[in-house]
């Protein structure tokens, strides 16, 4: 985990000192901007391993960047922690549904947010796909080349649908609470708010048209991807 390059993207200053100062002293390397526009270019050259990113930026702001990186395949992987001033659950909710992993609310402790980094790069790695193949009658997933087809036909799925099915069909007949799938599929604490799953889980159905019957709702507990599939 040491070494591990970390972009921060932080237009204050003096907020981008101190999280620096504080990431290369536990090993890290930190590279630091204050645009989204030039984030995104250095991505496109320079893939970072984590992103630290605010979300009240000069022109394109941090949930626009957030939506470019994973809409981009090529970088969609890298997990982001939003850092912004903004506390209200309403942003935390659309952060994680663009696919943020994490949202730290300044004034913040630098320990803390040391701590969050290694324990998300922790989790990365122990969870590295293992790039296998998983198919139903109706549903054939590849997460190798990120693709879902639905009767032979391509589905879009956004990266945390996408997540999210193969996580479902992967524990095919086994009920997942909502709080299991925040913490597999978002990698956060059921403290946040568990309504983000069922908003992701009403829109993959909606993709997944007839298909979409197969994932199924636990009453007052979660979902469960059909056994008949």
């Amino acid at each position: 985990m040491p070494n591990n390059k970390i972009l921060i993207v932080e237009d204050d200053k003096n907020i981008s000192k101190l999280v620096r100062y504080n990431l290369e002293k536990s090993d890290f390397q930190c590279i630091a901007t204050i645009t989204g526009e030039d984030a995104l270019a250095i991505l496109d050259k320079e893939p970072a391993d984590l992103i630290i990113l605010d979300i009240m930026l000069p022109k394109m702001n941090g949930l626009e960047v957030c939506r470019a990186i994973k809409q981009n395949k090529d970088i969609a992987h890298i997990p982001i922690i939003m850092l912004t001033a903004k506390g209200e659950e309403v942003d935390k909710v659309v952060g994680f549904e663009l696919g943020a992993d994490d949202y730290v609310v300044k004034p913040f402790s630098p320990r803390e947010l040391v701590l969050r980094v290694k324990a998300i790069l922790k989790r990365k790695l122990l969870k590295a796909p293992m790039h296998v193949t998983i198919s139903t009658k109706n549903i054939h997933l590849d997460p190798s080349r990120h693709k879902v087809t639905v009767n032979k036909k391509g589905v879009n799925l956004a990266p945390l649908e996408f997540k999210l099915l193969e996580t479902l069909m992967s524990r095919k007949g086994r009920v997942q609470t909502r709080e299991r799938l925040l913490d597999d599929v978002w990698g956060i604490s059921a403290a946040v708010t568990t309504r983000t799953v069922d908003t992701h889980i009403k829109r993959l159905r909606q993709k997944l048209g007839n298909a979409g019957k197969a994932v199924e709702t636990v009453r007052s507990i979660g979902y469960r991807f059909s056994e008949e599939g």
